[in-house]
């Protein structure tokens, strides 16, 4: 657990993420929240934190293989959605 967030939101940021990457040695990240709403879709700031963490990732040699979101029964992954685009 990096962060607990509120009703509607969280802080957070590479450095908080990438540092149990650090620590433990990871090859590789993948980052899993929920929203409480049930709904998976990500938020803007799901959006930009992803790709804000898939640039640190890169820099440092930590890529991150995913970000997956968990709703009520219904789940979103970063990376199946970047894949379906392509």
């Amino acid at each position: 657990t990096i962060t607990v967030g509120i009703l509607n939101a969280s802080l957070i940021h590479p450095r908080e993420v990438y540092h149990g990457a650090l620590k433990n040695l990871a090859n590789s990240l993948i980052v899993v929240h929920n929203h409480p709403s049930g709904d998976p879709e990500p938020s803007k700031s799901d959006l930009k934190v992803t790709q804000q963490l898939a640039k640190t990732g890169d820099i440092m040699g930590i890529p991150l293989l995913d970000h997956i979101i968990i709703g009520d029964g219904r789940w979103w992954s970063w990376k199946e959605t970047s894949n379906t685009s392509n």
